[in-house]
């Protein structure tokens, strides 16, 4: 199975930030990385009136529009599992989801001192790590949120090692 991990934290605090960095340094070691967002509101991407916004109306439960490198799948899932998602990602040598801080996976915790929230996860045992530009006490690594080697060390010594 692909390793999965997740960057966890509150709105605001820098997730989407934090992973804009994390990827392209993982990527320059070699590696694939495969993402998947948790969003909380519906999701379209599709458009109407477009092919494949027309095949969906016509009732294809999966769509899948390729053109050149790259393929989109539009695909009635039926569930959010992280599980089911990751299926789709099997050819990554990790997957790094921004959010499903429910989900039993290791966790790197985002918290930027000026949104002035405390740690959601300190002494929680899915807990790698802190990303913070503050001072938190802690048990688990704390990295500055501009220490992205760092982090991707940890990464890559726990998940990428053996791959």
């Amino acid at each position: 199975m692909v390793p999965i991990i997740s960057i966890v934290g509150t709105s605001g605090s820098g997730k989407t930030t934090l992973l804009e960095k994390l990827i392209p340094e993982l990527k320059n070691r070699g590696y694939r990385i495969g993402t998947i967002k948790h969003v909380f509101h519906g999701l379209e991407f599709d458009q109407e009136g477009k092919d494949t916004w027309r095949h969906k109306a016509a009732g294809a439960s999966g769509v899948i529009a390729a053109s050149g490198n790259r393929i989109a799948l539009f695909k009635d899932n039926g569930c959010d599992s992280l599980d089911s998602l990751a299926l789709y990602l099997q050819d990554m040598d990790i997957i790094i989801t921004e959010g499903y801080k429910r989900e039993n996976r290791p966790k790197i915790e985002v918290v930027r001192a000026a949104t002035g929230k405390q740690p959601i996860f300190a002494g929680d045992p899915t807990l790698l790590a802190f990303a913070s530009d503050g001072a938190i006490d802690t048990e688990v690594p704390l990295f500055s949120l501009e220490d992205i080697a760092r982090l991707a060390d940890l990464i890559e010594t726990k998940f990428l090692k053996d791959r």
